[in-house]
């Protein structure tokens, strides 16, 4: 909590199901790794759905079957063992280890899921192997969850992982079916064709919110003039902390480039760096939210001149430059 600047926050030990007896409205509610543990996870989405504001969002995830697929066979092999009864301890810990190393090294299930660097990292086994109520979901199974619960989808979190073009070698000379028919398909097609052709992702991680309540999400690089001069920017909340701060203003100083993906590698497909006088129109966003115009004059005072012509650098290039 201090490390993240927050100061205002109230606890409370209870189940995702009596979140309405709180009597309380929230903005955004993060449920991270827990959906896919209930049994009822329509039920689940409801709950929090009813102490949701109406432009409110929800995060949280379900495990992928089809990422997870071996995992949840080794968690089929131990339930025959009965090691999953009762609360697997040290002992089921134990057994878990010495079966995989007893299988022969070119197994199927070995090679994909058994990593001996992590084999005594007890946390890993009962978190994968040994887990408890733990159940997969595919896309579609996910989106009749939204609709069972009336809630829209709106995003994937690590939308840039989930690109469907990113598969294909030439995206811009597709196949003439392909290219005909992926353009019309639904969002929930797509997002179901990638994880069949490439089930990377252990978690369906997911926004959505209440039904008909929910825009849908306009690419930066569609937006008009208009939509950039009435921008307010927001400082992503994992960069709200000391550290990544006093990185950037390293960078600012030394100068060198400031490596933003190291603290947003969730969202980026790569790495990407910021030159370090472009970076420094990061630092008024740590005292709050920004307009984007404000931004624009905060960088014509760091680079008020052409480095090549040495002539003013106009409002209009100071906008498209930033």
């Amino acid at each position: 909590m201090e490390y993240h600047g927050i100061k205002n926050a109230e606890f409370y030990a209870i189940s995702i199901e009596e979140l309405p007896k709180l009597g309380l409205e929230f903005d955004y509610i993060n449920c991270d790794d827990v959906l896919y543990l209930l049994s009822d996870i329509v039920g689940g989405l409801q709950s929090m759905k009813a102490v949701l504001k109406p432009e409110g969002i929800i995060r949280a995830n379900l495990h992928s079957r089809l990422q997870r697929e071996q995992f949840y066979r080794s968690q089929q092999i131990f339930k025959m063992m009965g090691l999953m009864e009762a609360t697997p301890g040290e002992t089921e810990i134990e057994i878990v280890r010495d079966i995989f190393k007893a299988l022969k090294d070119g197994l199927d299930m070995k090679i994909q899921i058994w990593k001996s660097d992590l084999e005594n990292n007890e946390e890993y086994i009962l978190a994968n192997y040994l887990l408890q109520n733990d159940k997969g979901f595919t896309i579609p199974e996910m989106f009749s969850a939204f609709q069972e619960a009336e809630l829209d989808f709106i995003s994937m979190v690590n939308w840039p992982h989930w690109d469907l073009m990113d598969l294909f070698k030439e995206p811009d000379n597709l196949p003439t079916f392909l290219g005909l028919t992926l353009p019309e398909i639904s969002i929930e097609e797509k997002l179901h064709l990638f994880e069949l052709l490439r089930p990377v992702h252990r978690l369906l991680d997911f926004w959505c919110g209440h039904a008909g309540a929910t825009t849908p999400v306009l690419p930066v690089d569609e937006w008009t003039l208009s939509d950039w001069e009435g921008t307010r920017v927001h400082l992503h909340p994992q960069l709200i902390n000391p550290e990544v701060k006093a990185d950037l203003i390293q960078s600012i100083v030394t100068p060198i480039p400031f490596e933003i993906t190291r603290y947003l590698n969730a969202t980026s497909k790569g790495t990407m760096w910021l030159e370090s006088s472009i970076a420094a129109c990061l630092l008024p966003l740590w005292n709050g939210p920004q307009p984007f115009l404000s931004l624009v004059e905060h960088w014509r005072k760091i680079r008020p001149i052409d480095p090549i012509t040495l002539e003013p650098i106009e409002q209009q290039r100071a906008f498209e430059d930033l």
